[in-house]
């Protein structure tokens, strides 16, 4: 495949990915970046070292700016505190040549990636209501494909299960607090 279509092919995935894929995405790159981070070292190539890292830790400011801190209450700022310490981390990165530092940061991206790509898979509406499940605490005793399914009014806790007439107005899920710009 030559580098015109690879190209092409990227715009493509990203230009039509979900709000969700698109975090997978970055999740994904910038542990792919810091393992080249991790490899240049390895090789003593610094200006490859460099620029990975330095890719890496765009993507993290990326993800960082994109947190809606107001409406995403305790999780922004917790994933904000995950940002703040992964680039303090990158730093030693490049001022040390430090495969420590790369490894802790792939270790903290990790998880939340694998998160992410399962979230990645759901309906936009789907991850929607799995988010607010969150926001609310509901998702601590349920299963996440069971909170993502029901709807938003039979989520509260010890609410039992009916199904709901399809007479009855679906209401819009709420916003998530979490915002993506590409």
């Amino acid at each position: 495949m030559n580098t015109n279509a690879a190209r092409a092919y990227g715009d493509q995935q990203v230009n039509t990915a979900s709000p969700a894929q698109m975090v997978y995405m970055l999740y994904n790159k910038a542990i792919s970046v810091l393992q080249e981070a991790i490899k240049a070292i390895e090789e003593n190539d610094i200006q490859a070292r460099c620029n990975a890292n330095c890719r890496a830790m765009e993507i993290i400011a990326h993800l960082s700016g994109t947190l809606d801190l107001e409406q995403g209450g305790e999780i922004a700022r917790n994933l904000q505190e995950i940002y703040r310490f992964s680039m303090v981390h990158l730093m030693k990165v490049d001022r040390n040549n430090d495969v420590q530092a790369a490894q802790d940061v792939i270790g903290l991206l990790t998880p939340m990636r694998d998160s992410w790509a399962i979230l990645a898979r759901r309906s936009a509406d789907e991850l929607r209501q799995a988010v607010q499940g969150a926001k609310d605490g509901n998702l601590e005793q349920q299963d996440l494909s069971q909170a993502a399914a029901a709807p938003a009014s039979e989520q509260s806790e010890g609410a039992p299960r009916s199904s709901a007439s399809e007479d009855e107005p679906k209401q819009p899920p709420r916003p998530s607090g979490i915002s993506i710009s590409a």
